[in-house]
C-alpha cells in the first residue's frame, strides 16, 4: 500500500542513485507515490537484461538510440519516442547508438517487482 504523504516531497538524484553511475531507481512506495521508475543513463552496448513485471511498463527516450525487445517484437526508438510493454511479457533494451542513451522506464506500481529471465 502506498504511504500517502500530507505534503509534497523532493527526491534529489543522489538519494536514489544505482551503483556508481548516473542511473537512478525511484520506488514510489518510499516517497508516497503510486508509480515507480528507472532513470537510465547508459553508454553504447549497455542496457537491461531480459526480465518481466506483473504490470505494464512505459519507456520515454530522451537521448540516443535504444533497441527494445518486447516479447517477439524488436523496436528501435529515438529521442521523443515512447514505447510500452504489457504486463508479464519479457523485455529488455540496449543502447544501440554511438553515444549516451537516456530514458525513463515508468512502472505502473508503487513497488518495483521484477523477475529476471536470463
Amino acid at each position: 500500500m502506498v504511504n500517502s504523504l500530507a505534503e509534497p516531497t523532493l527526491v534529489a538524484p543522489d538519494e536514489i542513485l544505482l551503483g556508481n553511475g548516473r542511473s537512478r531507481r525511484f520506488q514510489g512506495s518510499d516517497h508516497g507515490a503510486g508509480v515507480s521508475y528507472f532513470y537510465v543513463d547508459n553508454q553504447p552496448g549497455q542496457g537491461a537484461q531480459l526480465h518481466w513485471h506483473p504490470y505494464p511498463e512505459t519507456w520515454v527516450v530522451f537521448e540516443g538510440e535504444v533497441t527494445f525487445v518486447v516479447g517477439d517484437e524488436q523496436i528501435v526508438a529515438h529521442p521523443g519516442d515512447t514505447v510500452t510493454g504489457p504486463a508479464f511479457v519479457p523485455h529488455k533494451f540496449t543502447n544501440t547508438g554511438t553515444g549516451t542513451m537516456r530514458l525513463i522506464g515508468i512502472h505502473a506500481s508503487a513497488v518495483i517487482i521484477q523477475t529476471v529471465v536470463e
